[in-house]
């Protein structure tokens, strides 16, 4: 079997959760979202875990899900220190908050395999799409899972999605944008103000950052990375290396984004009254058998 890594992205903070989400128990034996992910992940292929998150939740991922996941899968934790970046350069003084996505990526360049996926640690994904996801790895081009953006909005407002736009399953572009319901469409108004507002179907993909890629992606994150240091010396104190523009970055260079639609039902969890939803939704699939009610006993 071919080494297949899943980097779980799981440094934040949870402000309007009110605390570190990644860790709040969500299934019956106290199962974090997580557990989930790397159930499905193992099930389908990858054999090698990496944690990607901060120095004060280092032990508490130790000594709990670590420990449900002895014997079952390889793990390694990376720490997203804002001093880790290219040669040469430095973190501005004062800032305290961590680079953004492609920079959480970036610290796990030494622990990954050749093929590798990446993921969040507080978004329920569902299964058969980590199937689809070890599939593609198996291909030279990235991929990104693409979710129905209309199973993807929120009751209570409008909600940031990267807007897939693609052809004949390749992606021509990401468009970050602020979505809502808008009759029997989706509207979207991208962030940036120079692109007019989009209104798409509702089974436009849109991406939840569920990717699949190849080393070539580090090669590109440290270029565009000494970019930004470069064109935004002024700004650095709040600027954020976001993985999509650095996808965006690959495919305007020729790379081969496979857009790999998905009927898994995706599940975001922002405030602490979705959690109820989830633990519902998750008792649901194990009366199902989707899975075990003890994931790893």
């Amino acid at each position: 079997m071919k080494d297949k890594t899943l980097v779980i992205l799981a440094a934040g903070m949870g402000s309007r959760f009110g605390g570190p989400k990644q860790l709040y128990p969500i299934g019956p034996n106290g199962e974090f979202i997580m557990d989930y992910s790397i159930y499905s992940a193992v099930k389908y292929g990858f054999n090698k875990v990496v944690f990607v998150t901060r120095d004060e939740l280092v032990d508490e991922f130790k000594n709990t899900i670590g420990k449900r996941l002895e014997g079952h899968v390889d793990v390694e934790y990376v720490i997203q220190r804002l001093s880790y970046v290219p040669k040469g350069y430095k973190a501005p003084e004062g800032r305290e908050k961590p680079w953004g996505t492609a920079h959480a990526i970036y610290c796990a360049k030494d622990y990954v395999s050749e093929k590798f996926a990446v993921i969040t640690a507080d978004d329920f994904y569902g299964d058969i799409c980590f199937k689809q996801l070890s599939d593609t790895l198996d291909q030279d081009a990235y991929s990104i899972i693409g979710y129905h953006i209309g199973d993807t909005l929120s009751k209570n407002g409008t909600v940031k999605r990267g807007v897939l736009v693609s052809h004949n399953g390749i992606v021509d572009e990401i468009i970050e944008s602020v979505c809502e319901l808008d009759g029997d469409k989706v509207k979207c108004t991208p962030l940036n103000e120079n692109k007019p507002v989009m209104y798409v179907e509702k089974d436009n993909s849109v991406s939840m950052l569920m990717n699949g890629f190849n080393k070539d992606l580090f090669k590109a994150i440290d270029k565009e990375f000494v970019k930004a240091f470069e064109e935004n010396k002024d700004k650095l104190d709040t600027y954020e290396f976001l993985l999509p523009d650095i996808i965006s970055s690959e495919i305007r260079h020729g790379k081969t984004v496979l857009d790999i639609p998905t009927s898994a039902k995706w599940v975001g969890l922002t405030y602490k009254e979705d959690a109820e939803e989830l633990k519902t939704y998750i008792e649901q699939l194990i009366e199902e058998d989707v899975y075990p009610k003890n994931l790893w006993n």
